[in-house]
This record gives C-alpha cells, structure tokens and sequence, in this order.
C-alpha cells in the first residue's frame, strides 16, 4: 500500500515537474531571446553600419587611392574598431554563454574570429595587395557571418513572434545588399570604368535585394507595412531605383557609368538611412507585442509552478494521512490473520489433540474494522476465521471418531483372533497326522499375525495395546517373543544378547517394534538369505541390530525414512503407504527407543533400535520362580497365554487366558545342534527336537509316532537307501526336487508380493 501511494504522489509530482518545466522553459527561453537581443542583436547593428562604411571607404582606395584621404580612413577604422570592442565585450560574456545554444554559440564564434581577421585585410589594403573586388569580398564575408549568427539567435515559442523576427532578418539582409551596392558603385566610380562583371553582378544585387523586401513586406504586420511602403515611395528610393535600373539596362562596357556620383551618394545614403529606420522601428513594435506575451508566459509560470506546486503539496499531504490510516487498518487485518495463522488456530488443534473441549465464538471474536471496504473485507476475515476454528474442531472431532472406530475394530478383531488361537489349539491336540499338524501351525502363526495387526490398529487409534508386563524379561526371550508373532521365523538367526533384561512395562511395545522390524527385513529379502538379530550394551543403552541380505534402500529414501520415524507426522486416512514404519515410529515414542535405518555392508539394510538405559538392565538379575525366562507365569508345556485387548496397563496383572496348545519343551539358551533323525530321543520320545540357529524348535514331522510304526519307518528307509537304483529312478528323483524346489521359490516370492502390498 505505501508502495502504491508512492508511487502515486511521485508520478503526481512528475506532471507537476513537467508542466512546470514547459512553462519555465518559455519564460526560459523568452528571457534567453531578450539576452541574446540585448548582448548581440543590438551591440551588432552599430558594428555593421561601421562596417559598411569601412568597406565603402576601402572599396574606392584600393581602386583609386588618390579618392580616399588615409586620415580619413583611419578615422573610420578606429570607429569600427570601437563597436568590435563593444560587440565582443558583450557577445563573450556569461549571460551569452549561459543563454546561446551550440548552433549559436558556433556563429558567433566564426563571427569573432572573421572580425579578428580585419586586420590583416586592412594591411593588404594599405599594401595595395587587394583590389576593387577582392576587397569587397573581404568585408562581405564578415557580414554574411553576422547574417549566419542572426539565423541562429533564439527565439520565442510564439509563432507570430518568431515569423515577425526573421521578416526582420530579411529587411536587414535587404539592406546589407543596398550597401553591397553602394560600396560597388563607390568603387566603380573611383575606378572610372563600368565592367561587364560588374554589370552582372550589380543587377544580381539589385534583383536580391528587391526580392526580399517584397518578401519581407508580404509577411510585415500591417503597421510595419504601411512604413515600408512610405519608404518605398519616398524620393529618395524613388531615385535609387531609377538610378539602379540606368545602370542595369546601360551597356557601357569599360566606360564610367553613365549616372552622376553626386547624384548616386545622394540618393543611397538617404534611402540606406531611412531602410535602417524602419528596420529599427519595426524591431521596436515587435519588442512591445513580445510584452504581453512575456507577461502570460510568467503568469502560466505563477499558475503551474507556485499554484500546481500548492495542489501537489495539498495532494501529498491528504495522500500520506488517507494511506496512513488505510495502512493501519491493513495492518490491524494482517495482525489478526497472523495471530489467528500462527496463535490461536495451532493452539485450538494442540487442545483438541489433548481433547479440550473447544468454544468456537470465544475463539473466534468478531473484529471491527469500520463500514468502509476494508471493514467488510475485515468482516469476511471474521466468517473465515469462525470457519476455520469450526473446521479445525469438526476434523478432530472426525479424526477421534476414526480412533474410536479403529479401536473398536481391533478389539472385535482380537477377540476373533483369540477365539480363533483357542480353536486351534484345541485342533493341534487332536490331530495326529504330521500334515495336518504343520498345516495347522501355520494357521496358528498366521493367527498371530493377525493378533499383531490388531494391535496395530490400537496403536493408531492412540490406545495402549493390552500386552503388558510387571517384572523385567531376559533380552534374548524379547527377541524370541517377536521371532514368535513373524511367519518365516527360521530366516532368522538371534545372535548372543548377553545377560542383559527389559524392564516389564516396555516388553510388549518392544516385542511388537522388533516384529515389525523383523519381518519387514524377511519379506525384502530373498528367500535363501538369513536375518541376523543381535545385541549389546552400549554406551547410552542397548542397542539391537536387525540386518537383512537385501537390495537395499537409496541413501534419499533412507534419510526420508529415518526422518519419518524419529518426526512421526499425525496419522491421517491418506499416509497408509508405509503403516508399519508409522507403527514402529509410534512405540518407538512412547518409550524413547531411538530407531534408524542404515546400509548394511553386505548390500542390504540394517535396522538399529537404541533402548535408553532407564530400560535396560545390565548383568542378568534373577526373575522370580514363578515366572519364567519370557516373562510369563511358569505353565504347563503346550499352553499358551493369550493377552485380551482392553486391559489397562496400570493393572497389576493384565487379564489372560491360558489356552492349551502343543508345542515343543522350551530350548535352553545356548544353541543346540541339529536333531538326530527323526527328531526323536533314543528312547523314541519328542521331547529332545533340534533347534534352529536362532534357538527355536523344530517342528518334526512323525516325532510322535509309535515306537513300533517309527522303527517300521526307519527300517524300511534303510533298506530302501540299500537297495540299488536305477537311472530311471535316480531320474525321477532329481526331477521331483527341481520341481520342488521351483514350487517353493515360487511360494516365496508370492509371499513377499503380499508382504509388500500389506506394507
């Protein structure tokens, strides 16, 4: 807005300046032309009538030296010489400088320097070295500098005046043929014979010097005129022509002319004075109409200089004081949209994320910007900010709804999925067909799965997931409880943990991140690669590395990622691409577990999660006896404890269900080697399966068959592998492992697309 008036009141001032300037510039101009006539024009005239009489004078001596006394001539140049002294004195002064333009200053300048030249021709002439005609020509080209510089002066802006000034021009050029003539005739008369160049010329003369007083006439103002036209027909021009014309028409070749001298001096100083006469009044009637043109020149000036300079002032003045309260009613509007951008909107969100209740009219106070533009504009800006508070609490009002709903989705879906555990757990007591019980596995994994996923939507709802622990749990049995709830769990290898234990309140957030973590490295990585899981103790916790053999991630998509976990943005129904790095950035908060992404050396992605030291503790403390190294209450071999959705943490135990359901005894911690065949004890029993890299059982097919179908079995493997096979035989076997082989890598890839897409 300041911009704006600014640059109004400066073009304002623009047009001030420039109207101002026009009308200067003509009294400028007016008082440059009467400079130029009072310093030049008129110092020049005395000068010229000088110089007319010198050059008549040095004319006749230098045809006949006898005609003309020295003394005489002397006199007459020490008056020429006098009105040169007037004429430079005044010509080159600063006035003149400061008022001739290029064109006039040039002139004046050859003017000068051909009237510095006089002394030279004056010398020629008393050496006899010029004649007649070349003494002429000497004097006429000092005046037609004079003539040149005349055409240069400045002028007036006025029409009329300029056109009346260069009629005057012309009368005077007139007349300085009239003496041309003279000083002619003057010297054809001391030389005593009439040339036929001379003839030529002097009617050339004769015709010019007519023709511009007829022009000049024509363009005389009427007064002007009617004097010209006196002097025209007064006796003594009446003889001049008379005697011009004689001396035209006459063809005496080298004989006197045929007028009398008496007669010729007679009638051209007469006519020469009187043209003088006229040309000076004429000068003085074209000064006095320059008068009343000069007085409306200044009165403009005193109009568009002092008054417009008032009207701009007064412009100035109402401009600055209407933008000054414009501006502050702007300011007042940016202040309340600040304040409402940066102040009070971000405060109303952060209350209703606390969920505050929040009053919309005492959070949105209508302002009063006045009944002008800028106050209705302020009332709009009142309706939006109401909107925009209305809107702001209508989102989280939305957005808790969508909590609710993604709670109470995930309670009815783990209530499903516990129902579904208890089923199958009764299912795996009941079957015996080794098939059938690894199928049921399976499903038994996928469930867990699904419990997992549940808890991820109590996590995004904001909830607490209902998994919780009282006493500290061994580290190496968290990681064994994430390798639990992933479905390619002997992918992975548990490296040594060391004798370090989590406090009870982090197990389950933490057993879910690393799950998380975990199977994420085992679905992007190929299905013949391990995953390595380990930890140590470090300076500022412990910390757990889960690196995978993958293609990696980009170092821009790293540092995004990294990004997002440690800044976790709100959830929102349009960030479900990677829903399971919000998940992990979410428990990780909670806790202030530092999660970071990295490239492996081996090519793929190394997932690093720092516990701080007020969750960890160092140096293997005993757990009680009634729990056991997972942390939960001792059971009996093939229960499980299922944890329902809902229970809140501060409870001293959360509530559980202990469902029945076979599984393997419990490993020891060191890692076992490789089963003996068939999986089962000497003695035929189950209880001593193998054990993965990791320390999780093996599930063995026909462990627990009867000791009479199990050494059947063995028996008839052992003479089947001492018979002898054919090619044929060997064949078909090689065949069916390709085709096996294929078949699973086919599997795993589908199950990595799955994963992906859950991803």
């Amino acid at each position: 807005m300041r911009t704006k008036v600014a640059a109004l009141l400066v073009s304002l001032t623009a047009l001030w300046a420039f109207a101002a300037w026009v009308t200067v510039r003509e009294g400028v101009n007016l008082i440059w032309a009467t400079t130029i006539d009072s310093e030049v024009a008129q110092p020049s005239e005395p000068l010229l009538l000088e110089l007319q009489r010198e050059r008549r004078l040095s004319v006749t001596r230098a045809a006949d030296p006898a005609r003309v006394l020295r003394k005489e001539l002397q006199d007459q140049r020490a008056r020429t010489d006098a009105a040169v002294g007037t004429f430079k004195e005044s010509a080159t002064s600063d006035k003149v400088h400061l008022a001739a333009d290029d064109a006039l200053r040039r002139h004046l300048s050859d003017t000068l320097r051909r009237l510095d030249g006089l002394r030279e021709t004056r010398s020629a002439i008393d050496a006899g070295r010029l004649d007649r005609t070349r003494t002429e020509d000497a004097y006429s080209d000092v005046m037609d500098s004079f003539d040149a510089m005349y055409g240069a002066v400045a002028t007036l802006d006025d029409a009329t005046l300029a056109k009346d000034g260069r009629t005057l021009s012309a009368m005077s050029r007139a007349r300085e043929l009239l003496a041309r003539e003279d000083a002619m005739i003057a010297g054809i008369f001391a030389e005593g014979r009439f040339t036929e160049q001379d003839h030529r010329q002097f009617t050339q003369m004769v015709g010019i010097a007519r023709f511009e007083l007829d022009r000049a006439a024509a363009d005389l103002p009427p007064d002007d005129r009617a004097a010209l036209d006196r002097w025209r027909k007064s006796p003594s021009v009446t003889t001049l022509r008379s005697l011009e014309d004689q001396l035209s028409l006459s063809r005496q070749v080298g004989r006197p002319p045929m007028v009398a001298e008496t007669q010729w001096r007679g009638a051209a100083d007469a006519a020469m004075t009187q043209l003088q006469k006229v040309v000076i009044d004429a000068g003085d009637a074209l000064v006095e109409r320059a008068v009343p043109i000069a007085v409306a020149v200044f009165a403009r000036l005193l109009l568009a200089g002092v008054l417009g300079l008032v009207a701009v002032i007064a412009s100035i003045v109402l401009s600055v004081t209407t933008a000054r309260a414009l501006v502050r009613q702007l300011e007042k509007l940016r202040e309340a949209a600040l304040e409402l951008a940066n102040e009070r909107l971000p405060g109303v969100v952060a209350r209703l994320a606390q969920g505050e209740k929040v009053d919309v009219k005492a959070e949105a106070p209508p302002l009063d910007f006045g009944p002008d533009v800028i106050g209705q504009v302020g009332a709009a800006f009142n309706t939006v900010q109401e909107t925009a508070i209305r809107t702001a609490v209508e989102e989280a009002q939305l957005r808790q709804s969508i909590r609710d709903i993604l709670l109470s989705l995930a309670r009815r879906t783990q209530s499903l999925v516990h129902r579904q555990l208890t089923l199958l757990d009764v299912m795996e007591r009941r079957e015996s067909d080794p098939a059938e019980l690894k199928d049921l596995f399976r499903i038994d994994h996928l469930a867990t799965r699904m419990r997992r996923n549940a808890e991820n939507l109590i996590v995004l709802s904001g909830a607490s997931p209902a998994r919780a622990w009282r006493r500290s749990v061994p580290m190496v049995d968290v990681v064994r409880g994430a390798l639990a709830e992933v479905e390619d769990y002997t992918r992975v290898t548990v490296m040594p943990m060391g004798e370090t234990a989590l406090i009870g309140r982090a197990v389950g957030d933490l057993i879910h991140l690393l799950a998380e973590l975990i199977e994420n490295a085992v679905s992007f990585s190929p299905p013949y690669t391990m995953v390595q899981v380990g930890g140590q103790v470090v300076a500022s916790g412990y910390a757990i590395e889960i690196e995978d053999r993958g293609l990696g991630m980009s170092a821009e998509d790293l540092e995004a990622t990294n990004q997002r976990i440690a800044d976790p943005p709100e959830f929102n129904l349009s960030s479900t691409a990677r829903l399971g790095l919000y998940v992990v950035s979410r428990l990780a908060e909670r806790h202030g577990i530092r999660v970071s992404l990295k490239a492996s050396p081996y090519g793929g992605t190394t997932a690093v999660v720092l516990l701080p030291r007020d969750l960890v503790i160092e140096g293997g403390e005993a757990l009680p006896e009634e729990e056991t190294g997972s942390g939960l209450p001792r059971r009996e071999p093939g229960s499980r404890r299922i944890a329902l959705v809902g229970a809140p943490d501060a409870a001293p135990e959360p509530a559980q269900e202990v469902v029945p359901v076979p599984r393997a005894p419990e490993p020891p911690r060191p890692v076992q080697s490789a089963p003996p065949p068939g999986g089962a004890d000497p003695d035929g029993s189950a209880s001593s399966a193998g054990f993965t890299p990791s320390g999780l059982p093996f599930r063995v097919p026909q462990a627990n068959l009867a000791p009479a179908l199990a050494e059947e079995s063995t028996n008839g493997d052992e003479a089947e592998d001492q018979e002898d096979r054919s090619p044929d035989d060997i064949r078909k076997i090689m065949g069916s492992f390709q085709s096996g082989t294929r078949r699973g890598r086919s599997e795993a890839a589908k199950l990595l697309s799955d994963e992906e897409d859950n991803l």
